[in-house]
This record gives structure tokens, sequence and C-alpha cells, in this order.
């Protein structure tokens, strides 16, 4: 088990308790690494090499470059608020503060961005680093910077690059970070300077895993194997318009103006296609073949069935066959091995964000929440500061104060001295996978071949030889099948339907994605971060082209208000992007992008408050424009609407901490739905029955000491398992636990009873969908008819088939107290949700892959947690995978407009990245406890809440 700085109970000891125990642990890490690696390795593993990469944090610093000096305050947690004159050495010592905390985090996300992992950790990382650099995220990074921003957004990524670079100045790898000499061990690797590419790159990772839909996109296509469409239909309900509310209710798209209006207040600006660009650019193919006849595809192919619940369409958008099947299903295990930046390989992403007006609030002004939901990270993906100018002016603009990613300048989510905002994943469709026909050098497009754009690429391999690889593009985008030589080998011997062009030299996938076109994301981040009221954040906003994000937005002057930004594309009638689609059919083909003006928005709507949580933006009824056919369901959104609802009824106020309570809901809307059905199933084992009854009386609250909330979603689990699992083709199943259970007395010993083990991935009792709220849906709107096939499930070994819906659920009741007993015991007495539902932290690199002992030095946990999947307190888990967490709210932040230096925050994990440095996790016992820490951002507040001054000098 790795050291761990918290008690199982979450419980943080005191101060003394605190420093006493770091100093004990860092003894047994070094007697343990002196054992382990002896005398030669003991020199790299000294308490010296621990410290040594520490920051400075007092005294004095000189750093050429600086024009004035520049104060760099910390609070007791670690956490910096920078002082600067101008604008420059503002960023630049952002660049050279970050670096001093969490450059190692810096460099492998630089390595990952540009696909260049290899360099760092050698031959294992070749694959990832070929598929990356297909993407080419730091070549289109270069041309944003190169051609795209505004000559002062290119300023502060120099001054920023040059305050990282002054840092690592005469350091070595030991002297930064403690993974360098762990590296060291093996690898002759040096750090390189930063450069501004390396920061814009990072955006795009940021893109990549909030892509949106095109892991429903595979998986649609996948399932035509396997379901008709109407069984695809039932695996993708419609959005529940009418019980869980859209995000944008009030406002109205006049067909007359061509604009989106909002419902309440002035419209405020905004106005422009926001992209600098001619919504052409990108689009047209630029093939020259002239006009084409778009009946040549693959019509008459069969449908794949779309999220809105139609059957599908049969002008080959779905592309069934062995060709598409074995594509996807090829590129979708590419895609689950691939590292993540910020989410869970795309999947699961969400986030929640409201803001409330002064007419509901206690102080008369705007509250602000927001907490992304992201995969647990040490350290975490968000870094706090503040950045201010002494003396705002032309010279010097900023004094903003949030959350920003170590590498990039500015403040991502936060506030200023005049408005605040959120984020939370929109969710939009800008990703289409597209099925292309290559001939010879080049591919199918109309009646003609159109060549490919290549390059070659070289990978350097740290302890290797170099590799080469050439990349290909077509019009729609680059050829993500070329990464695989079983896909090349599968697309060469695919067929499609009978319809589509003749084989050729077989067939490879495509991807079409906002984010490869440049852009400028950037520019927005500084405009943001300078707005001083709703039309200067709207029309900054309009920059914020990649990933389209859900902004809500409040400021000190009372006015709340939300807006959709981002570079959304249109498709031809008939084609909505939810499946895959011919790429040598033209008629697929983006055509347009929305205009920025077009998209919803919302300003002080009458009813007082806004909710963004990964729900429908607008009712499509009311919109001319489908933004995808893939929204969360809004589970996690209608609780946040209703807790707000049932707080300013009769005239109610909502405070700060209200907010923060809200932030912690764990009410489970699924259990809300099935318990009282699960309660009326007649139970004969008398073990079983016990823990039926845990479910009496229960709130559907899954706090962490809750043995009802342990039992339930272990029912959940298994119902998830016995109703779809042996249902779904093998290429959509994940891989998780089996469980079979001997036939011996049912209130026998449980290690007598139950035998876990792990499936294969083509176990005939594969492990079930992940759990997440979609499935909440498809349980719902199946819960009416008790005779669905979909209940049905064959014996398993000694288990009993279900031949409807009570007995499935009888099942599952079994197979969850067995499951349990073996897990957590005999006893239900012991049993608790957080026993199950834990939080381990590890380091994103040599804590997942290195050895033992670097494991053990650098990780941390467990955490027991409450909450779980679609509860507003979002600590998700895979129903597939088991019931540890899988995704957190990655920080929580409640903005106090009327004063804000009573506005609060916490991080999931603290401002470190060194390991064994007292701020490397300790805000995580506060964030598992639901609490915030005081959040100073007046001169006055800060200066109060200093314990360490370091000043940068000229």
């Amino acid at each position: 088990m790795p050291p761990n700085t918290t008690a199982s109970t979450g419980q943080q000891p005191g101060k003394s308790g605190r420093k006493k125990g770091r100093k004990a642990r860092l003894v047994v890490f070094v007697l343990v690494l002196a054992l382990i690696g002896g005398v030669v390795y003991g020199a790299y593993w000294s308490v010296g090499t621990v410290r040594a990469s520490f920051p400075q944090t007092k005294g004095s610093i000189t750093l050429e470059g600086l024009s004035g000096t520049v104060d760099v305050k910390r609070d007791g947690y670690g956490i910096p608020q920078i002082y600067a004159s101008s604008d420059e050495d503002l960023f630049m010592a952002q660049g050279y503060v970050q670096a001093q905390d969490r450059f190692y985090e810096m460099d492998v996300r630089r390595h990952m961005t540009s696909g260049r992992l290899s360099e760092m950790f050698g031959e294992s990382q070749v694959e990832t680093d070929e598929f990356l650099r297909t993407l080419g995220w730091a070549r289109v990074a270069k041309e944003e910077y190169e051609k795209k921003l505004s000559p002062a957004t290119k300023k502060y990524l120099d001054a920023y690059a040059k305050g990282v670079n002054a840092y690592l100045e005469g350091k070595d790898g030991a002297d930064i970070s403690l993974e360098y000499a762990a590296l060291g061990f093996t690898n002759d690797y040096k750090p390189g300077a930063w450069t501004p590419v390396d920061s814009l790159a990072w955006l795009k990772a940021m893109a990549w895993d909030l892509r949106g839909n095109m892991q429903d996109e595979i998986d649609r296509a996948l399932l035509t194997s396997r379901l008709g469409p109407e069984q695809i239909a039932d695996l993708y309900p419609a959005y529940p318009y009418s019980r869980n509310k859209p995000v944008v209710q009030e406002g109205q798209y006049n067909e007359l103006t061509g604009t989106y209006e909002s419902g309440g207040g002035e419209s405020g600006g905004g106005t422009g296609d926001g992209t600098g660009t001619d919504p052409g650019t990108g689009i047209d193919p630029g093939t020259g073949t002239g006009t084409v006849d778009p009946g040549t595809g693959v019509e008459g192919a069969s449908g794949a069935g779309t999220a809105d619940g139609t059957a599908g369409s049969t002008d080959g958008t779905a592309g069934t066959g062995s060709g598409l099947e074995g594509q996807l299903a090829g590129l979708q295990q590419v895609l689950q091995d691939l590292p993540t930046a910020v989410g869970v390989n795309g999947d699961g992403i969400g986030s929640n964000s409201w803001v409330v007006s002064g007419e509901h609030t206690i102080t008369g002004e705007p509250l602000l929440a927001n907490d992304p939901h992201l995969s647990p990270a040490l350290p975490s993906v968000w870094y706090q500061m503040g950045l201010h100018c002494r003396s705002v002016s032309a010279t010097c603009q900023y004094d903003v104060s949030g959350y920003t990613f170590a590498g990039l300048p500015g403040v991502i989510i936060g506030h200023n001295a005049d408005i605040a905002w959120g984020l939370t994943n929109s969710g939009v469709d800008v990703t289409d996978l597209y099925l292309e026909k290559i001939t010879g050098e080049g591919y199918q497009y109309g009646d003609k071949v159109v060549p490919f754009t290549s390059r070659e690429e070289t990978i350097k391999v740290a302890g290797g030889e170099a590799r080469k690889i050439v990349v290909r593009e077509t019009g729609n985008g680059p050829l993500l099948s070329d990464r695989s030589k079983d896909l090349v080998r599968t697309g060469k011997k695919a067929t499609v339907d009978s319809a589509a062009p003749d084989r050729g030299d077989g067939y490879g996938v495509s991807l079409r994605w906002t984010a490869l076109d440049a852009g400028r994301t950037m520019d927005s981040v500084f405009a943001i971060n300078r707005a001083k009221d709703w039309d200067g954040f709207r029309e900054a906003a309009t920059l914020f082209e990649v990933p389209s994000q859900n902004l809500v937005y409040a400021d000190t002057e009372g006015h709340i208000g939300y807006t959709l930004p981002g570079r959304i594309p249109t498709r031809a009638k008939g084609h909505d992007g939810s499946i895959p689609a011919p790429g040598w059919n033209p008629k697929y083909r983006w055509t347009d992008w929305i205009e920025q003006d077009e998209l919803p928005y919302e300003f002080d709507p009458d009813r007082g408050y806004i909710v963004t949580a990964n729900q429908a933006v607008v009712d499509p009824d009311a919109y001319p424009y489908t933004l995808t056919t893939d929204w969360g369901y809004g589970a996690r959104s209608q609780r946040i609407n209703d807790l707000i609802q049932s707080k300013i009824k009769d005239d109610g106020k909502i405070s700060t901490d209200d907010m923060r309570q809200m932030q912690l809901d764990n009410s489970s809307a699924i259990a809300k739905l099935l318990v009282p059905e699960l309660l009326k199933i007649d139970v004969k084992d008398p073990a079983v029955r016990e823990a039926q009854k845990l479910l009496e009386g229960w709130d559907y609250t899954q706090d962490a000491d809750s043995a009802a909330a342990a039992y339930f979603n272990s029912v959940w689990r298994n119902t998830l398992k016995l109703a779809f699992g042996h249902k779904l083709p093998k290429e959509v199943r994940v891989k998780g636990q089996c469980l079979w259970v001997d036939p011996v007395d049912p209130v026998g010993p449980a290690e007598e009873r139950v035998k876990v083990r792990e499936c294969g991935v083509r176990d005939a009792d594969q492990a079930q969908p992940d759990g997440g709220d979609r499935w909440f849906e498809v349980v719902r709107t199946l819960m009416e008819d008790e005779d669905s096939a979909w209940w049905t499930t064959p014996e398993s070994g000694p288990r009993e088939g279900a031949e409807n819906r009570d007995e499935l659920f009888r099942r599952a009741m079994v197979d969850a107290r067995w499951e349990l007993t073996a897990k957590l015991g005999k006893d239900i007495d012991t049993w608790s949700w957080g026993r199950l539902h834990r939080l381990f932290l590890e380091n994103q690199t040599l804590g997942t892959a290195g050895p033992g002992f670097v494991q053990y030095a650098l990780n941390r946990g467990p955490w027991k947690l409450g909450g779980g999947e679609a509860t507003v307190n979002a600590t998700g888990w895979n129903a597939a995978g088991g019931y540890g967490v899988v995704w957190v709210p990655s920080m929580r932040m409640v903005v106090n407009l009327g004063d804000l230096d009573k506005s609060r925050w916490i991080n999931l994990t603290g401002a470190s990245g060194h390991a064994y440095n007292a701020h490397y996790v300790d805000q995580t016992d506060k964030w598992a406890d639901g609490e915030l820490l005081e959040w100073a951002h007046s001169e006055k507040a800060v200066e109060k809440s200093t314990e360490d001054t370091l000043l940068l000098k000229p």
C-alpha cells in the first residue's frame, strides 16, 4: 500500500501530526530505497535529492528578462498569488512559479501532446506516439502560434516560456523533480527548453478528452452486427425534455433575424462568427473534382438507429459490414489504450456549474459554483493561482484568480475583480468518423481518386532506434486506421454493403474534428480574463473555439448569464453525425459552421438561475440546428434544478454554504426509481432477504458509510450485466469482473460460496455496460415493459435464468448479495459504500508503470468516498470494472460576487507536484470531506493569508 496521508475515514490529523508523519514516512522511504537500490542508487534517493527539487518560496531570485520586481506570495497551502507591474512580467513569473511546482507534469504533457513520449519512456510508448503524431496536435498548435493568434497573446506565451526556461537554467533532472532521478536509472533523458507551442498543444489534449460523441458513433456502428434498429434505439433513448430541463429555457431562435435571442434581460453583444476564418475554410475538400453525383456512396446500407429513437437511414450512413465493423473494433482498442489528458478517454466526462442571481441569495448578489468532473490525477490537473497587476492599466491589464493548467498562462476558470465564470463540457458533436475507400496512392471521393496529403514523421526512442511513419490525410482528416497493422490488413480484405464502391485496395477510417483546424482559443482565455461585463465576456467567448464548453457567468453588477461558444459544424440534411459516414460520398461532408450569434445563450432569465451539467443545451423544437444527438441525460442537472427550487420556494435565500452543500449531494436518481420495485420482489433466500431489508427506509443517499448504497449499487451493476451484457457485441463490452457462485448452502462461508475471477475479453459471461446516466434512461424507459426481451437472461452455472423484469431483478439481488459477501464479508453490518467506492491517486507516469518502490513513493490513497455515477457529487465508477472511483469533481469552487474574498475553493490534491512536499496532497482530506478553503483575492486578504513571500528580481 502506498504511504497514505489520510486515514481511511478521511479525517485529517493535527498539524503537528502531519509534520511528524511526513518525517517518519520520509525516513522509511529512504530506508526502503536504500535496501532495494543499494549503494549505487543511494546517492539519487537521499533526503537531499528528495528535497533538492522543492521550490524556493522565500527570499529573492534574480531572473534575467524581468523589467521589474515581482512578488510571489504563497498561503498555507502553497497557493501562489503573483504581483507584477507589466503583463510580460506577470506571465513570465507565472511560468517560473508553475515550473517550480509542476515542471515534470508539464514535461510529460508536452511530450504527450507532441507524440514524443518515447523520448522519455522508451519503446513502450511508440504506438501511442504514432497515433498522436497522426492527429498532429503540435503541428496545429504551431500553425495557431504562427498564423492565428493576436500579437498580444503571442507576447504572453513568449513571456511564459521565458519564465519556465529561467527556472530550468542550470538544473539537472534530479534538481527538478524526483521522477527524473527515477528515470535516470535506465534513461539519460534531459529536459529541453519550453516553447510557446508546448503551451498551445495542451489545449488540443484537453479538447481530445472533451471531444463529444465519437465513442457513441463507434458503438452504434458496432451494435449493428448483433442488434436491429429498434434494439439500438432502446439503447439510445430520446432525451427526456419534459422531465430534465435543458440549459436554456427562456431563449428563442428568431427566424427573421437568424439569431438566437435570450428570453430575459438585455440581449448583450457577441455578434459575428468569431472564427476569424472564412466559414468554408477546412470544409471544401479542395479536390478539384468538380460536380459529383451524391448518389455514389453506400446507398442501401442498413441503418444503425439514431439517438433520437429513429430507425436509422438507408442511405449508407451506417456502412455496416465487415469493413466498418473490423475497422471500428480495432480503432476502439487503439483509443482505449491512449493516455488521457484530463478525462476518461472521452467517456463519462461531465461537470456541474450553476449560477444564482442576487434575488435568490442571502447577499443580494450572484453566487456561482463549478466542479468539473475529470479523471483523478496526482498531481491534480488543476493549478490554483492569482495573477495581479499592482495597478491595472494599459501596460498591466490583469487582476484574475482561479484555476489554470500547469504549462498554460492565464486562468481557465475563476474570477477577476468584476466577473466570474465557470465551464462544463457541452458535449456538442464536433467529430465525425468516415469510412474511406483506398485506391492506389489516393482515396475515392465522388467519381474520382484524390491523392492523399502525406508527411513523414520520425519518432525518437530512448534506448532504441528511431522509427519513421507516414501520416496520410484525406479531405476529411487523418487516416487513423494507418496506425494499426491489424486495421490495415482488415481494411484490405474488407467488404461493405453492395451499394458501396468496389473494394479497390481496401478501406480505412479517417477523423474530421474541429480541433485539427488552427483556431484562437488562447486569445479567448486572455480576453475572458480581462472582461469587465457581459458584453465583453460574450465577445471574448466567441473566440473559444475548441473544446466547445458551456460557459456560465456572473458579475458584481448583479447580472447572470450563459453562452455556448465553439466552432460547431453543420451537416447536410439526413446526416446528423450520430454514426460513421461514407467518406467517398460528398453529401456527408460538413457544410458550414454555426454563426456565433446563432448559438444559444441566456442573460438574466426570469427564473433567476442557470444550471449546466452536461444536459441538453436547448429544446430542439426551439432551435434549427442539431448540436448533437448524444447529450448527457440530465439526471445531475435536474437534481441541481430541484435543489435550487427547494431552497428558493417561499422566498427562501441561498448562501455560499448552501451552494457547497449542493455540490456534495449524493442522492441517486436510479435508486429512487428502482428501489420501490426491488422491495416488492419476493425473496426466499434468508441471506438475500437480509440484504434486501437494507433498502427499506433508505433515502437513496449514497453516503460513504451507507450499507444500503453498497447493496443497491451492486444490484444495479448486476442488473446491467444480466440485462445487457450477453446481448451486446463483444467489441462494445468492457473488461470487468465475472461472478460465479458455488451451489452450496446459501448461508455458508463466503470463501466457499463465492469466487470472483477476471473476465477475458471474449468471455461468454462478459462484463456489463459502464452504467452511466444513459443506462439510467435505458432502464427507465424499459420499466413499463416487464416482458421486454432485454429482461431475459439465460441460466449461468447454478444460477436460474430470467424471463421477465422481476425475475431478472431477483437474480440481480441474489448475485449482489454474494458478490458483496465475497468483497465485504458475510456480516452486512460491516458493509459500507465507502469500502467499495475508494479513490486511489496515482502519479500519471511512474506511479502506474514504474518500479514498485517508485509507485510506493509517488502514489497516495485510498480515500473512502460517497457519491457515485450521475449524482451531483459525481465520484463516478464504471459498472463494467468494479466500484472504484474513476472520475471525480476535480476541484470545487463557489464565487461570491457580493464579496470576492468570501469565495471558496478546493483542489483535488495540492499545489505541488513533488512527492513528500507539504503541499503534494494537503487539500485532499478536505476535498474528500466536502470542505472548501478560503479564497483570498483582494490585496489585503492575500496579505493576511500569506505565509511565504519570494521576490523575483530583474
